[in-house]
């Protein structure tokens, strides 16, 4: 028999209940789960309504209040000191309007559409939603640390100065990182390739995958200054004064005059 001829035999055979009410674990096998929960509680100290009913009629309700304050621990609670809230209780989340409520898991998330995830543009270190890594775009703070140099930058600065100089050269020869290599994907488990630059993991990370991934990443856009949309305006301001006209604008983020004056 086929698993599809045995999984609709098996649908055929269970069966639905009439009333939504506890299973034991011999049942379960044949009997179809419901579509909607009970509105029902199956705590067994419900019974208690019916005392709650009778006391209520005996004492009246000021009187029965005031004992159901007294015995119980926060009588008001609208869970009824429940862990987990029953389906059916409606909580008022709004102080304005009284029919604006919300309930425990309700809509039913199985109920709701898939959730759509953001994707990131294809071939780009994002497109991965699992790799979290940021150093491998962390261009802000690229060649930052003194221990690893912006190499670029450094070479143009060893460019301006004296080659023969000893100095120089060890420098020069300092910009070649010389730690290990990574270990290439092979791995004390065996050989791995989800990720080709080995920058996901420490073992198989490397400089000069690292140096490339923030090349790729590296801001390609020209910013424009805070004075651009009013240099005119700028420029004029020094004409009329007759004075020359700087480089750029002053203005942003300027000391008060009162705190430029020298105190002793």
């Amino acid at each position: 028999m086929s698993n599809s001829l045995k999984k609709a035999g098996e649908s055929v055979a269970k069966q639905a209940l009439k009333v939504p009410r506890a299973v034991t674990a011999k049942e379960a096998p044949m009997i179809q789960p419901a579509t909607e929960s009970t509105t029902e509680s199956m705590m067994p100290w419900r019974g208690w309504d019916k005392l709650s009913s009778y006391l209520k009629e005996k004492l009246g309700e000021e009187r029965y209040a005031a004992l159901h304050k007294f015995v119980t621990y926060r009588p008001g609670d609208i869970h009824e000191m429940h862990q987990i809230p029953n389906p059916s209780t409606k909580v008022p989340i709004s102080k304005d309007d009284p029919n604006l409520t919300a309930q425990f898991r309700y809509p039913s998330p199985g109920s709701q559409p898939p959730v759509r995830m953001p994707k990131a543009e294809p071939g780009s270190t994002r497109e991965d939603p699992y790799n979290v890594t940021y150093y491998t775009r962390d261009t802000g703070r690229r060649g930052l640390d003194p221990a690893n140099p912006f190499p670029e930058l450094q070479k143009i600065k060893l460019e301006l100065m004296d080659p023969n100089s000893p100095e120089v050269q060890e420098m020069k020869e300092a910009l070649e990182p010389q730690s290990s290599p990574g270990n290439q994907g092979n791995f004390a488990t065996g050989p791995t390739d989800y990720d080709p630059t080995g920058l996901r993991a420490s073992m198989s990370a490397n400089h000069a995958a690292l140096e490339e991934s923030l090349d790729a990443n590296m801001p390609d856009h020209l910013p424009y200054p805070d004075w651009y949309d009013k240099q005119e305006e700028v420029v004029a301001w020094y004409k009329e004064r007759d004075l020359q006209v700087p480089f750029g604008a002053t203005g942003y983020g300027t000391v008060p005059t009162e705190r430029r004056v020298a105190r002793s």
